[in-house]
């Protein structure tokens, strides 16, 4: 392999140096770390190219000078190196992965960060390890024997990522067996098992996205210990954890099934700002019909933030957001107008007490605004009626 790199233009990248194939290629998804790529590359460069193969790829959203950095340093190495810069970091450092398995020649994939945490020194034994064991992905873990977290600093991130990985292992325990580091940035995957197209990532915990929407069935792990960073400073922010938060949610709500759950979660939920509202206003002296009308608007609202950015998040750009909003209001009032006319009708046709009618009409009414909302506002339009909306 030579160091050479040529240009091939690519749809919604800047695409420079792109890699002759290899027998394994490493994913780095850069923001902003130009203080710590030419580190990065020479330990790749010590490490790596003399047992395996290589090529590495840079996915690269930074607003600094990372990318010329890169190409900088490229010109010592004794491997291709690419470097794809995107203009709009679609699904942040998740998205970003993505687009470097997209980009990928190689059998294997590995996925490092860019700041000198993870030991490139691991490469051939996560892509050995995996061939060893015929799996499809080998997971780099600071939590079995072997492994460390001694480069997370403070106690205080070390109990967030504790917690998260308590978190996701009891949402996702079929799924995350035989992982114990789902939070892990550092693993290699092999590029037939992954379906790219079905991934849809959003901040920057890619392993969970790939072990929860297209795991392989044979999964492994090698311990690793993570590092100090070599430059610069954490990327992790409270935005960051949020954005996991509604990662974990999507998740967990992919199937109908949660999804109903957690829609009648969100709905339980709902009486509380319900019943504050109404407690508000009849203090205020507004008589308590009026009142509970607009307090059931509050409790309306409520549920459409939580359902809209947690369990339909991905199909929101088919309507606009007032059109998402009208729809869903008009389906949780007619939900209180269609229960009256059911229980009477529970009670009066076919003789039912009043407590089980109305117990009945709650179920139907619920799964009536479910489908009703599944359908009117968050499924896509018909051709028809986007061509005419366009």
């Amino acid at each position: 392999m030579s160091g050479h790199e040529y240009t091939v233009p690519a749809p919604g990248l800047k695409a420079t140096e792109v890699p002759e194939p290899g027998a394994v290629t490493i994913v780095v998804p850069t923001f902003n770390e130009s203080g710590n790529v030419r580190q990065l590359l020479r330990q790749i460069t010590e490490s790596v190219p003399a047992r395996l193969p290589c090529e590495v790829v840079f996915v690269d959203d930074s607003t600094d000078d990372t990318p010329e950095v890169i190409r900088e340093a490229a010109r010592d190495c004794p491997f291709p190196v690419a470097v794809l810069h995107r203009e709009e970091p679609v699904g942040g450092l998740g998205g970003a992965v993505v687009e470097g398995l997209k980009a990928a020649t190689s059998d294997w994939v590995v996925v490092m960060d860019g700041d000198c945490q993870h030991p490139p020194s691991l490469v051939p034994e996560l892509v050995a390890t995996g061939e060893r064991s015929n799996a499809g992905l080998v997971v780099a873990s600071r939590y079995i024997k072997g492994g460390s977290r001694a480069g997370l600093a403070g106690s205080y991130r070390v109990a967030v990522s504790r917690g998260a990985t308590w978190l996701t292992k009891s949402l996702f325990p079929r799924r995350l067996h035989g992982i114990s580091d789902p939070m892990s940035g550092f693993f290699a995957i092999r590029r037939s098992v992954v379906t790219a197209d079905v991934l849809k990532p959003l901040g920057y915990k890619i392993l969970l996205e790939l072990a929860v929407r297209s795991r392989p069935r044979e999964v492994a792990e090698v311990p690793f210990v993570f590092q100090d960073r070599f430059a610069g400073e954490s990327k992790s922010t409270a935005q960051e954890g949020l954005r996991f938060l509604r990662h974990l949610a999507g998740l967990r709500t992919a199937s109908p099934a949660a999804r109903m759950i957690g829609f009648g979660l969100i709905g339980l939920s709902g009486f509380v700002p319900n019943l504050v509202g109404l407690w508000a206003l009849t203090a205020l002296g507004l008589h308590y019909v009026p009142a509970e009308i607009l307090a059931n608007q509050l409790g309306v609202a409520w549920n459409f933030v939580l359902i809209d950015h947690l369990l339909f998040r991905d199909r929101r750009d088919h309507r606009r957001w007032w059109d998402r909003v009208g729809r869903f209001a008009l389906l949780a009032n007619a939900d209180l107008v269609l229960r009256i006319p059911l229980i009477a009708l529970f009670v009066g046709r076919f003789g039912m007490g009043a407590l089980p009618a109305t117990a009945l009409a709650l179920v139907t009414t619920f799964v009536l605004r479910f489908v009703g909302t599944e359908a009117l506002v968050y499924l896509p339009r018909h051709k028809k009626d986007a061509r005419r909306a366009a």
